[in-house]
């Protein structure tokens, strides 16, 4: 087995050769970010927990956890954060590093972290016995370790300091206790350079060596460092920094540096630094005299001031690359996704070729290949990518009818793709803008594309991959119960004897599930999860090359095994509670004095007098850009250094497309929304027809959290927030839609070779449709169930939830049952009202819909059922009156047993 650091949160993380660099996220730290510490001192848990979340959002693989502070109790602080992390999967998915200078802090979050972290960090300082202790307990706890380049002499301080520490550290660990290397991570000090003191000069040279020599004598360790130290100098001046440890970050990991605590939203992109900025930056860094004399700490604060700010001159439209060869010009249009002039230089070239075909397979094949290097490269991302499918896409158009009148004349031949795949989203399930961005990019690499569209029954994907040859499948899909699809089509493929790869791919997917239930089910071929559209080309290239399959395929068997065999035992570690003790920790309310407003009307209401120019006002941008896989929240993604320049087209265009949704009335948005007199009995929700409460109209079903927690942590189910039998109290249910519009007008784009446009429009439905979820809850609030009439809240403001009362929609994490749809749909009388239809496997159709229920506690929150036990999912069936197997396939992502 190789010897790879392996880490985990909720998800496993495996630092391969394929990972260059590892982002650990700073701004949870207290001592390196100024909001977080004010954040934690004044106990605002649920402000720091979103400092967290936009580190994962931004890119951080890895979140460091620092709670020491003097106005602190450093402990219990530590303690608090990470049980809060615990039940939010968004964050709690990457691995943290326990991050403290007491040793009592860093065990207290052994002791309550999820699966395997990393401790930072222990020393030397206290001499050999200490760290021996330390070390000893780090490896019971199963933790990774950063040791600092620090003895009882102090931090070491220049390169031979550093190397001799290291390699001290190291024999200790390795021969005498047995650590794995692969588990030590040195961190041999970053320190601030372009101070003015000479004796500072060499700092960057002496880490950058020091993790040289590192790498090359201490085998399998890893090397990490505080980034921001070096730029210590400059704090204030943000501009320059980010250039300095870009510039920093591109020498060290040359030499061997792949871990580095850093803000992962804000790292310039090494080509894009302005040269003379560059240049002053490598000058600090690598302690060089620059060209223009003087020393480089001299020359980088002579410029460093004309940087701050970081203006930007705008961009003068450039048309000098008109006069270029046609070649060059079509290869600059394809990079840059220019369709202006694309039909009259396809035609050029085709009037200068011997064959129409020859354009496709030299110029324009030149291109794309260009695209593709950029784009695996990280220097173009995905808008820009699509906007090149789509210039390649008209020109292909040009050239087509040259190319079927000669093949009709003589017989000619067709260009070769790479590969044939096979796309579909699984039955029951709408959603398919990943899909169709995975296409369009693996298309830009010369595959063949068959797009069976959405709600494909398994017999039809295969059917139509023996047809058409595939050279591989690919299954997309959004809700769970598309899991099991994937896992019965699986299945299928092995008893009908293919043997071709299975792509993974999907929100509701993962690499877990695929490992743990899909690939066990395809043994004859491979089934891999494919995480986003940039990693695709790269594995179905594996995947389909004779030299490289073999070996990929054995690496994936052997990971997957290995990532099913830590999820088994990370899950019967892990400990959960009776469903009667669940219970008895439930969610504690005083309703004795609890009063609450009558909605204005009992039953339901329709409302179809939907402004879409309002509705505008409410859309959250920050779900648009991950659509995007652009990793960031909005608006601050506009002006992040990477990716804020694409960010900012790709808004331009959102834009653009929505003063044409807007004007032309593009989308019908309508929706249904009713209430009824509710009250809790046990995990169940009773709604009455009347305010006498003398008639049930139906139950809502909800599901309790059985993971074990600390004492004043309870285990929560919907129903704790509804007022129990005897209190007034009222439940609310909504569906929204976009309209299916959408999906004729994203079709039209399609038939336009427009896929840029297709998935705009997509991505701009779905955003409409949580919109109209926001802005009908606020109008709930304020107005026709009136418990929050003062609400003064602005459209912005609402994307933080500041406001009183959830809206949680089954199939999601606080009751991932989606049956319980069917329950809500008849109440609102949801089809007839709105013409939003539930599919078999309970997606709604149009795909840009939302439904929910209303519960106006002021104490409600969001939150997690995770994995349950058999005994509560006995009691549930029971309590629904549906056969438990049933139950079981629409529960399957939470249960923590094997059905049987």
């Amino acid at each position: 087995m190789s010897r790879y650091l392996r880490l985990s949160g909720l998800e496993p993380f495996v630092l391969t050769p394929d990972i260059p660099f590892v982002n650990i996220g700073e701004r949870t730290n207290v001592t390196g970010s100024a909001r977080f510490r004010k954040l934690i001192t004044a106990r605002d848990y649920a402000a720091a927990l979103e400092v967290a979340r936009d580190q994962v959002e931004n890119g951080a693989q890895i979140i460091d956890v620092n709670m020491d502070e003097g106005l602190i109790d450093s402990k219990a602080a530590m303690v608090e954060f990470l049980n809060l992390i615990a039940s939010e999967p968004e964050i709690a998915r990457v691995p943290v590093m326990i991050d403290s200078s007491k040793w009592e802090v860093i065990e207290a979050g052994l002791q309550c972290v999820q699966g395997k972290p990393i401790v930072n960090s222990i020393s030397l300082k206290e001499g050999e016995e200490q760290f021996r202790h330390y070390a000893n307990l780090c490896l019971a706890y199963g933790a990774a370790v950063v040791v600092m380049a620090f003895d009882e002499q102090g931090q070491a301080d220049n390169y031979q300091r550093k190397i001799d520490i290291c390699a001290r550290a190291y024999k200790i660990l390795v021969d005498e206790l047995g650590f794995p290397p692969e588990d030590i991570i040195f961190d041999p000090n970053v320190f601030a350079v372009a101070t003015g003191i000479e004796e500072h000069d060499n700092y960057g040279v002496d880490f950058i060596e020091a993790t040289r020599w590192i790498r090359q004598n201490l085998p399998y360790a890893h090397i990490s460092g505080g980034v921001s130290n070096l730029s210590f100098s400059f704090r204030g001046n943000e501009p320059v920094r980010e250039a300095m440890h870009a510039v920093f970050l591109y020498h060290a990991i040359k030499a061997g540096m792949d871990m580095g605590i850093v803000n992962a939203g804000q790292l310039a992109v090494y080509d894009q630094i302005d040269p003379e900025l560059r240049e002053a930056c490598e000058d600090v860094v690598l302690n060089r005299t620059p060209k223009s004399g003087g020393t480089a700490t001299e020359r980088m604060l002579e410029i460093a001031e004309r940087f701050k700010g970081g203006a930007r001159e705008e961009k003068v439209r450039d048309l000098a690359w008109r006069e270029w060869p046609v070649a060059k010009r079509l290869e600059h249009a394809l990079v840059n996704g220019i369709t202006e002039f694309i039909e009259a230089d396809t035609e050029e070239a085709r009037q200068n070729a011997e064959r129409p075909l020859h354009v496709i397979e030299g110029p324009l094949m030149a291109g794309m290949n260009v695209v593709g290097d950029l784009f695996g490269a990280g220097k173009m991302f995905l808008p820009q990518v699509v906007k090149s499918a789509r210039v390649m896409k008209q020109a292909v158009a040009v050239l087509l009818p040259y190319m079927e009148a000669e093949k009709a004349a003589i017989g000619g031949s067709q260009r070769q793709s790479a590969g044939k795949i096979l796309m579909a989203t699984v039955k029951g399930d709408v959603h398919d803008i990943g899909k169709n961005i995975v296409g369009v990019v693996l298309a830009c690499n010369n595959y063949e594309i068959v797009d069976l569209g959405v709600m494909v029954p398994p017999q039809k994907i295969l059917e139509m991959a023996r047809a058409e040859n595939v050279d591989v499948i690919g299954l997309s899909g959004l809700i769970t119960p598309s899991l099991d699809e994937m896992v019965h089509l699986a299945s299928e493929m092995e008893r009908e004897g293919f043997d071709i790869p299975l792509l993974i791919g999907g929100a509701t997917t993962s690499r877990v599930h695929t490992a743990v239930k899909i690939a066990p089910r395809y043994t004859k071929g491979q089934a891999i999860y494919v995480t986003d559209a940039s990693r695709a080309v790269g594995v179905v290239g594996q995947l389909l090359s004779e030299t490289m399959k073999p070996d990929y395929v054995a690496s994936i068997r052997a990971e997957y095994v290995e990532v099913a065999e830590k999820h088994e035992r990370a899950e019967l570690a892990k400990q959960r509670l009776p469903l009667t003790s669940a219970r008895a920790n439930h969610f504690k309310i005083d309703w004795s004095d609890y009063k609450v407003n009558a909605p204005k009307f009992l039953g339901t209401l329709v409302i179809d007098d939907w402004d879409l120019a309002e509705i505008a006002k409410y859309i959250d941008w920050t779900p648009f850009f991950q659509t995007w896989e652009l990793k960031g929240v909005y608006p601050r993604i506009l002006d992040d250094e990477k990716q804020g320049e694409v960010a900012r087209q790709l808004f331009a265009d959102a834009q653009d497309m929505l003063k044409r949704v807007i004007a032309e009335n593009w989308f019908k948005p309508r929706a249904v929304v009713g209430f009824w007199p509710a009250n809790a009995e046990g995990d169940d929700i009773r709604l009455f027809t009347g305010e006498d409460r003398a008639k049930e109209l139906a139950t809502l079903y909800t599901l309790r959290q059985q993971t074990s927690k600390r004492a004043d942590s309870p285990n929560v189910a919907l129903a704790d927030f509804v007022a129990p039998i005897g209190r007034p109290d009222y439940v609310g249910g909504f569906v929204v839609t976009a309209g299916p519009e959408e999906n004729e007008i994203a079709e039209r784009f399609k038939r336009a070779n427009d896929d840029f446009g297709s998935i705009m429009v997509k991505a701009l439905a779905d955003r409409y449709a949580e919109a109209m979820a926001e802005m009908l809850h606020q109008r709930v609030r304020r107005d026709l169930w009136g418990y929050a009439s003062d609400e003064t809240f602005a459209p912005n403001e609402l994307i933080g939830e500041p406001y009183r009362g959830i809206r949680p929609a089954p199939g999601y994490p606080a009751q991932p049952d989606h049956t319980e749809k069917i329950t809500l749909f008849r109440l609102l009388d949801a089809e007839a009202k709105t013409g939003v239809q539930l599919t078999e496997s309970m997606a709604m159709w149009p795909g840009s819909s939302v439904s929910g229920i209303y519960i106006g506690h002021p104490d409600a929150y969001y939150f997690g059922v995770a994995k349950v036990e058999r005994d509560q999912v006995l009691d549930y069936a029971s309590r629904k009156g549906m056969d438990i197997a049933e139950v079981e396939r629409w529960l399957a992502p939470v249960l923590n047993y094997i059905p049987a």
